[in-house]
């Protein structure tokens, strides 16, 4: 490869790296977050499931084994009325959003 190729792999390295580490630093803020405000319903597992899912609906919360359903949805709407997430419904389905995650990951810096 030449210079111009490896120059545009580094770029690209080092701007996926960036957003890597801002994803992480969000995945962390956010859980300091919920731990500090709604200590009640943190978990680590919670945390990072909205992370991995940023659609997340009950039943991924259900899946994942962290709460029944009932729970499930009590910690979404806790975590939507502290702005953690967005509420949305879709059809006859709600969904919770993690708005910051899309916005990072949409940033085309």
């Amino acid at each position: 490869m030449d210079t111009l190729h490896l120059d545009a792999v580094r770029t690209t390295v080092e701007r996926m790296m960036a957003r890597i580490r801002a994803t992480r630093e969000l995945l962390d803020a956010t859980g300091a977050a919920i731990r500090r405000r709604i200590p009640k319903i943190y978990s680590r597992e919670l945390t990072e499931l909205i992370f991995v899912h940023p659609y997340c609906r009950t039943c991924d919360v259900v899946k994942a084994d962290i709460a029944k359903r009932q729970t499930a949805a009590i910690y979404l709407n806790t975590l939507a009325a502290q702005s953690v997430l967005e509420q949305v419904t879709a059809r006859r389905e709600i969904l919770y959003i993690n708005s910051s995650l899309l916005t990072l990951l949409a940033d085309r810096e």
